[in-house]
């Protein structure tokens, strides 16, 4: 039971508790503006997932410099290095998951024939946000805000 505790401790630590908080936040302000502009504006999937990620990067900069990570940055220097880093995590990912919804909504949606097209969406936008989360704790950690 003391190993568990341990284990425990050492994984939800307030980085990762504030991390998961705010991204989650971040993930909600992803999917709604997604779903919003292709339910009600008849954006196309790729597009609307595209918007969708922009607005939750900045979203996500400004929670996790400020309140995740607190940010050591002074200087304007320090600062546009770490936003151009952050950026940078951010880009990856954002094509990881423009391809994961594209691979997910061409290849797999198949799979949701109960679904109508908006709820196979919206469940594969999730499944990729999940990965894309993970992936943007540890790029965040130890390349954007590293101390």
């Amino acid at each position: 039971m003391e190993q568990v505790k341990k284990l425990i401790n050492k994984f939800f630590t307030r980085e990762v508790i504030f991390y998961l908080i705010f991204g989650v936040l971040t993930t909600v302000v992803n999917i709604v503006i997604s779903y919003v502009l292709t339910a009600f504006c008849k954006v196309e999937g790729n597009i609307a997932s595209t918007i969708g990620i922009i607005c939750s990067i900045l979203f996500a900069y400004v929670t996790n410099r400020k309140w995740v990570f607190n940010s050591s940055a002074v200087t304007a220097k320090e600062k546009w290095t770490e936003f151009g880093k952050f950026i940078l995590g951010r880009a990856f990912t954002m094509v990881v998951e423009i391809i994961g919804v594209f691979v997910l909504n061409n290849v797999i949606h198949s799979f949701y024939g109960m679904f109508s097209d908006n709820i196979a969406y919206l469940i594969n936008k999730i499944l990729i946000t999940i990965i894309v989360i993970i992936l943007n704790f540890f790029i965040s950690k130890f390349f954007a805000f590293k101390k």
